[in-house]
């Protein structure tokens, strides 16, 4: 006979997002004189993909690989090497060697039950958990949360030759001698990066004419100059016809997986000891039970629920970046505990914006529009653009800074619609456009946030000095 158990709210996967929802739905809430309480259903490790095969070893990968660059242009120090080893001895550590005994401890710490197993929905409020000690049937008093993240794509060409994919290069554990990554967005760039200072030549088959497409060009092409120059090759506008591998073969997370891969492109023959795909990812809403409940995947990713489901991360079908999963999760984890006490979440009227950092070789940070973006959104476009090195605290990092860094400011209302910066250290300085632009503060004002000298954060400076001289008054 099923069990069951009963809790005020239920979600489903417990990655950053799941956790997160979970966590702000119930801490410190009380209904009827008592906790609110909440259990997290996950099928594999408890803090997901960003912790196991994606944000945090890639991030492990790349720190070191930074540094080492830097020492190479940088007078007055010994020039580090990476060391293989070492290297990946460190992303172990990170992820934990694969153990989500941590993470359980924090949720029960923080009063949040874990269920191991596979959930589908059964009914209105009613989750049903199966695994290897039996199925339990879960019912949620108040709200139930989809929080299943995403997967990556594998179109129907390259599925018989069993391709790497993300968590393959972050877990690898066999470094071929010749990679070829299809793709050129974030994943793509950054795995050339490792993969290439792990000892692969690697060659990237890249469909656009740039690399990172949704970014300003200009940051796509400081990347590619990056890549060469490290050895990589990238072929842009290379379009794939045929794959063919000799004796692929399934031999674990992070090993090869077979023979030699040949790849026919519109650029030419290109042959690979392994094959990275790197094409997108899909919300992972199969075999959720969705139909139990009169719904469709592309109900979920439309936003179209009844009032006790909720969906976040991933899965919603929106930016699929931890931070932006989380920032869903407390909202959404706010409006639960709100509306269980009789209540209303407050809720900002400006739309966040959603930053992203490519931790590339130079790095690319960016938030808003780009501009070309804005203009397609109808808005009438002054931006301003300077070299990253024109900042004497960006200019110190090293002795060579590539890259440029870009703002875009709507000319009615001087406000910040978008903000680009590309060079080292890049990601530290997009989050003051970010509050920037929820703040609604404009560009007369904020020539008044006096940066550090000498710090990178005075590039704001330069590039506000750009503008017309119009905009350092407010608008009639």
């Amino acid at each position: 006979m099923e069990s069951t158990r009963d809790y005020d709210v239920v979600v489903i996967g417990g990655g950053p997002a799941g956790e997160n929802a979970a966590q702000y739905a119930v801490e410190g809430v009380e209904v009827d004189g008592r906790a609110m309480t909440a259990a997290i259903v996950e099928r594999e490790l408890l803090g997901g993909e960003c912790s196991y095969w994606a944000c945090m070893p890639s991030k492990a990968l790349l720190r070191p690989i930074a540094v080492a660059d830097t020492t190479a242009d940088l007078p007055g120090v010994s020039t580090a090497r990476v060391a293989p080893k070492a290297l990946l001895e460190r992303r172990d550590t990170w992820v934990s060697h694969y153990d989500d005994a941590g993470q359980v401890t924090w949720a029960e710490g923080a009063g949040l039950a874990v269920l191991r197993g596979d959930a589908r929905l059964v009914g209105e409020r009613t989750v049903r958990v199966s695994s290897s000690d039996g199925d339990v049937v879960v019912r949620a008093r108040h709200a139930v949360v989809i929080a299943t993240g995403s997967e990556a794509r594998v179109p129907e060409m390259y599925a018989d030759v069993l391709p790497w994919g993300s968590r393959d290069a972050t877990g690898v554990v066999e470094v071929p001698d010749r990679l070829v990554v299809v793709g050129g967005g974030v994943v793509a760039c950054e795995a050339a990066v490792w993969m290439s200072a792990l000892g692969s030549r690697v060659t990237m088959v890249v469909r656009d004419r740039r690399l990172l497409g949704r970014t300003e060009p200009f940051a796509g092409q400081a990347v590619l100059e990056g890549l060469r120059a490290r050895g990589v090759t990238v072929l842009l506008g290379a379009e794939v016809s045929d794959v063919r591998r000799e004796s692929p073969a399934a031999t674990g997370t992070g090993k090869v997986h077979g023979g030699a891969v040949t790849l026919t492109t519109s650029a030419g023959e290109v042959v690979g000891d392994e094959l990275l795909l790197s094409v997108g990812r899909s919300p992972r809403l199969d075999d959720l039970g969705l139909e139990s409940v009169d719904l469709t995947p592309d109900d979920v990713t439309g936003g179209r629920l009844p009032e006790w489901l909720h969906v976040v991360g991933d899965a919603s079908g929106g930016p699929p970046l931890t931070h932006w999963g989380k920032h869903q999760a407390r909202v959404v984890g706010a409006r639960i505990a709100a509306a269980a006490t009789g209540e209303v979440a407050w809720e900002p009227d400006r739309e966040a914006p959603v930053p992203q950092v490519v931790f590339s070789d130079p790095e690319v940070a960016s938030v808003g529009l780009t501009e070309a973006e804005a203009r397609e959104a109808g808005h009438d476009v002054v931006t301003t653009r300077v070299a990253t090195s024109s900042a004497s605290g960006a200019a110190l990092l090293r002795d060579h800074v590539a890259g440029d860094s870009q703002l875009v400011v709507d000319a009615g209302s001087r406000l910040l619609l978008g903000a680009t910066f590309v060079g080292p250290e890049a990601a530290e300085l997009v989050h003051a456009a970010t509050v920037a632009i929820v703040g609604g503060v404009p560009v007369h004002v904020l020539r008044h946030a006096v940066a550090s000298y000498p710090t990178a954060s005075e590039l704001w400076l330069r590039l506000l000095e750009e503008l017309p001289r119009s905009f350092r008054t407010p608008p009639a």
